[in-house]
Parts: C-alpha cells; sequence; structure tokens
C-alpha cells in the first residue's frame, strides 16, 4: 500500500520551507500524496494572525499546481479546536485501510506527549518526523521508549502496514519561518521570494499581517 501524507499546520503563512519538505517527502518515501491540512482552530495556540479561511485559500493556491498535493478541509467541517487525533479519524474513516504518514517536524515531535490523546496517534497512523540533517530523535523518556517499540529506519516499512511506526528523514531545512515572515510584512517590507507569488498576493492585497 502508498503511504497518504498528512501534513498539517497553521500554515500562517505557508511558505517554501513547508513546501520544499513536502516536496522531498512526497518523492523520498514514494508517498501517493501529501495532504496538507489547514488547522481550523488550533488548541496550542492563543490564535492565529489570519483568518482560517484566508489560510485555507493560500495553501490552496500555493499547492495548485503541484502533482501530489492535496488540500483536505476536514478541521473545517466540525466544531471545537482541531486536534489531530480527530482528524486522524476522519481520514482513517475515509480511508480504511490505506498506510496513513502524518508529517510533522522536530519541534512538534518533541512536544508530541502533551498532545489531546497521543497515545492514540500511532494507532491510527505513522508518524513521519522531518527533521535537519544531522539530528536524532529523543532515546530517553516517553519518545525515546515510543522509539524503541515502535521505530524503523525501513521507508519500506511504512508501505507494509497501516500504522503504528515512527519513522524519521532528514530534509532540507530552508530558514524560513512564518514569524518572520509576518514581522517582515509588519514592517513593510515585501515577502516576496519568500513562497509562492498567488500567496504573496493574497497576504498583499489583505493586509492580514499589517492590520
Amino acid at each position: 500500500m502508498t503511504p497518504i501524507g498528512v501534513f498539517g499546520g497553521t500554515f500562517d503563512p505557508i511558505h517554501y520551507g513547508h513546501l520544499r519538505s513536502a516536496y522531498e517527502l512526497l518523492q523520498d518515501l514514494r508517498l501517493s500524496e501529501v495532504r496538507f491540512v489547514p488547522s481550523a482552530a488550533p488548541p496550542h495556540r492563543g490564535g492565529t494572525f489570519a483568518p482560517a479561511e484566508l489560510r485555507y485559500r493560500m495553501v490552496e493556491v500555493a499547492i495548485a499546481d503541484q502533482a501530489g498535493f492535496a488540500i483536505d478541509d476536514c478541521e473545517f467541517r466540525r466544531d471545537g479546536p482541531s486536534y489531530t487525533v480527530d482528524t486522524l479519524t476522519t481520514i482513517r474513516e475515509e480511508r480504511n485501510d490505506a498506510s496513513i504518514g502524518l508529517i510533522v517536524g522536530m519541534d512538534a515531535y518533541l512536544g508530541l506527549t502533551t498532545w489531546h490523546r497521543w497515545d492514540e496517534i500511532l494507532d491510527l497512523a505513522h508518524v513521519i518526523v522531518a527533521h535537519r540533517p544531522g539530528w536524532q530523535l529523543p532515546e530517553t523518556g516517553d519518545l525515546g521508549e515510543l522509539l524503541a517499540r515502535h521505530g524503523t529506519e525501513d521507508v519500506e516499512d511504512l508501505h507494509r502496514a497501516a500504522g503504528g511506526l515512527v519513522y524519521h528523514h532528514a530534509v532540507t531545512q530552508l530558514e524560513i519561518a512564518s514569524t518572520e515572515i509576518r514581522e517582515l510584512v509588519g514592517a513593510g517590507k515585501d515577502p516576496r521570494f519568500l513562497m509562492p507569488d498567488g500567496v504573496r498576493d493574497i497576504i498583499v492585497e489583505s493586509g492580514c499581517y499589517t492590520n
């Protein structure tokens, strides 16, 4: 079975750092698709800067021309906080026996045990940790135990099982951050070349990071 990559986030805004990592995983792990899932109501933040519908539109525009990239509005179709475990449950119900890989960055993975019902995530999907070259996953504590019990270094395992594994993969880490983009735009500077032109146009026309 060819895994589906699930890439969630606030995407406030989406930029080339997100897109490049997703593209490398699509190719290197031979995923059937990378499904971007913009968070409608992120539970781990005090709020977003751009409205949810605008962030969704930015992702939609950013991935429009890339084969293998798709967008999923499941977090916009339900009320309450956008918990990852609920999103994976929805996708699992839709795709039943498919292999599903939740894509997270190293920072997100290090906070995994603080997530809502985090211990149910591997019942629903694999966890694919995208990190800088040379970085290693924790080998002690809850995450160390998780890796010892569920870790694999063989990408083929992601194709054999529907979920339940932790796999890590080094990707090119572009030095771009959504926080810095918002600060740059707020200072009156142009974010061109940090993101696709369509995303930049939405930011400039809406004034979402200047108002």
